[in-house]
């Protein structure tokens, strides 16, 4: 009786945490108009070899919706081995871009092919994920050639119950085409909480730095493996 009494206490404190967490972010994005990113990763092993990947991601210029771009994007992968694959993929994009001088909309469609390769290793417990990517981005008339590294870290928060852990991560995005070299860099930490085996969320802020700006996000993550 009296370990179920502590798991349970154990239970409620963490939630009161997660709460608190939202609430904090809730109120600091209305403070500052804060962007949110509501994003769903999804893969499908189909057999030893290849995997499906897809994610729907819905970006929003505030916290109560006003979306800023939606973005779908699979792709097929092969594992090259254990730690290792390779993968071909599509995106499409809708954008909502704000346009400064009279506060409209302007909406851009693109469409998005890429290929990447992913390396993962372990030091310890930290768990750690290298993802080399290569856009052909068709932007309305336009086309444009993007490459990014993406550095990834995933920290249990226990010894034996591994299902918390903090992840941060760190982007890179170059241009090689244009007159701008730098695209864009961004900085991400949050805490996670596998459910199972298959199923991890995750709520975390990402700061966006651009040539002449920057932006916030609060982003809610699913993961999803199946």
């Amino acid at each position: 009786m009296c370990y179920n009494l502590k798991t349970e206490s154990n239970m409620k404190n963490q939630l009161l945490i997660i709460l608190f967490l939202i609430n904090i972010f809730s109120v600091k994005s209305q403070e500052n108009n804060i962007g949110n990113w509501l994003i769903y990763f999804g893969n499908k092993d189909l057999n030893s070899s290849l995997n499906w990947h897809h994610e729907i991601q819905h970006r929003n210029y505030n916290i109560l919706g006003e979306l800023e771009q939606l973005l779908v994007r699979t792709g097929l992968g092969y594992n090259v081995n254990e730690n290792n694959n390779i993968l071909l993929g599509y995106g499409f994009i809708d954008s909502r871009n704000r346009v400064i001088e009279t506060n409209e909309i302007s909406k851009v469609n693109e469409h998005r092919i890429y290929q990447q390769f992913i390396s993962k290793q372990a030091i310890g417990k930290i768990k750690i994920q290298h993802r080399y990517r290569f856009e052909q981005r068709f932007i309305e008339d336009d086309f444009k050639l993007r490459y990014r590294y993406f550095l990834s870290l995933k920290i249990p928060l226990q010894k034996t119950n591994k299902k918390y852990y903090i992840s941060a991560y760190n982007e890179l995005f170059v241009n090689a085409t244009g007159e701008n070299t730098f695209d864009r860099n961004r900085i991400y930490g949050g805490l996670g909480y596998a459910l199972n085996s298959n199923i991890k969320l995750e709520l975390g802020y990402m700061n966006q730095i651009f040539n002449t700006s920057f932006r916030d996000q609060i982003n809610v993550i699913c993961f999803f493996n199946f």
